[in-house]
């Protein structure tokens, strides 16, 4: 993809976005949120759908000249019921948190209960932080981890449910690192007569592939993020049963959103049919399978993984025991000037504060995009380790921005 016609009219921005495309060619993005879609997906997102408002769903439109756009989403909503085997979905949530907004306003009222993890803990502003819309609408408690194994406490979980009585338990996670017994959840909301909603942003890809368990069929509502671990177009998806179809749809438009953003529909439908094709769960296989070896060599110099290892595509790493006087920010600094892109994070029993935590957050998505297998991911490992340990060393982050570049040549992204 060029910009040359960007150039003539808007130098400025034209400089950035091909700043922006070689920073991404140019170092490893570990962040578990983040990957790199194909230039099929960018296309169809750069597309003259831009143009076009849809409001209202395909054959119900409130405008003229929606034929391409329903054809389009039409395309999208049956690739994601076979991805996912959900008997409805909704494609036009503009995010996963605007996803999660829509299940809300589809079946709660203002002042209704959430229980959702504790976002130290893994859980995600919009689960019911009081920063996000979800804690400032309704009354909302937090379970947590077991602090010492790094795992969901589902009996925790199951008391805490049945003490404060929530009309809707949340599961699914940004920063938890094993699989979620959501049929577990499951049980523990129809015994409270509660709905229950997994957000499975961050495994979406996973759970398409077969590799993670899937809620769909299970929890009464499935949101996701469209563009983590499924790399098709920015966005959110929700999926649930049909009684509950009418609902989610008015809930999203016009409850929450105009008109949807067609062309990036249009991404999430080639997306959604790249993830059909059988590479893809090799894809999701090998994603997992790099997570695992990365974070066993970060293990073996010494550093604590929260949950003693990973079942998913990320690490957590807890800072503490082994470096107590370097922050997770510190080492997020030092990394990205190495060429290493990954998050700091705050961990279970967090002592710091959210704006510099204890603990790091890597994913390995985007390196499996770009080629990366297990003895690869070790070798990132490595060069992690080593700023961990030494991140105010400048001659040292010079030496690993060299071999990061050397690692960028050898597994390319975009021409």
């Amino acid at each position: 993809m060029t910009y040359d016609t960007v150039r003539e009219t808007d130098p400025a921005v034209a400089d950035a976005l091909e700043g922006e495309r070689a920073r991404q060619n140019d170092t490893l993005s570990m962040i578990a949120s983040e990957n790199h879609v194909s230039e099929a997906v960018m296309e169809a997102q750069s597309s003259e759908l831009t143009n076009k408002y849809a409001e209202g769903y395909p054959g119900e439109r409130y405008y003229g000249g929606c034929e391409y756009a329903d054809e389009i989403e039409e395309l999208a909503i049956e690739r994601a019921e076979e991805l996912w085997g959900a008997d409805h979905v909704n494609v036009q949530p503009h995010s996963g948190s605007q996803a999660n907004m829509g299940v809300y306003l589809a079946v709660l009222d203002p002042g209704d209960k959430i229980l959702s993890l504790d976002l130290t803990h893994g859980g995600h502003l919009s689960h019911g932080h009081p920063a996000n819309f979800a804690g400032q609408v309704y009354e909302v408690e937090q379970y947590e981890v077991d602090e010492e194994t790094g795992y969901i406490d589902y009996e925790g979980l199951a008391d805490h449910a049945e003490e404060f009585e929530p009309d809707i338990i949340v599961s699914g996670y940004s920063a938890y690192p094993r699989e979620v017994d959501f049929e577990r959840i499951q049980e523990t909301a129809d015994a409270v007569d509660a709905y229950h909603l997994a957000d499975i942003a961050h495994i979406t890809g996973l759970v398409a592939a077969g590799v993670h368990e899937s809620p769909v069929g299970v929890a009464d509502f499935v949101t996701g993020s469209t563009h983590k671990t499924i790399r098709a177009g920015r966005g959110g998806i929700i999926m649930c049963d049909e009684a509950y179809a009418d609902d989610v749809d008015s809930a999203v438009f016009p409850g929450s959103q105009g008109g949807p953003l067609m062309h990036n529909v249009a991404g999430k439908a080639v997306g959604f049919g790249e993830a059909l094709e059988p590479e893809f769960e090799a894809y999701a296989e090998q994603t997992v399978a790099n997570a695992k070896a990365l974070g066993d060599r970060l293990q073996e110099h010494g550093l604590d993984l929260v949950s003693d290892g990973t079942d998913n595509h990320l690490v957590l790493a807890d800072l503490r025991p082994s470096h107590p006087d370097t922050t997770g920010k510190e080492v997020e600094e030092a990394l990205e000037a190495a060429g290493l892109v990954l998050n700091a994070n705050t961990v279970p029993g967090e002592t710091r504060s959210a704006f510099n935590p204890s603990g790091i957050r890597a994913g390995t998505p985007a390196l499996t995009t770009r080629g990366f297998d297990e003895d690869a991911c070790r070798e990132v490992a490595d060069l992690i380790y080593d700023v961990v340990d030494a991140p105010d060393d400048d001659e040292l982050i010079a030496e690993i921005s060299a071999r990061v570049d050397e690692l960028t040549d050898e597994y390319t992204l975009y021409e």
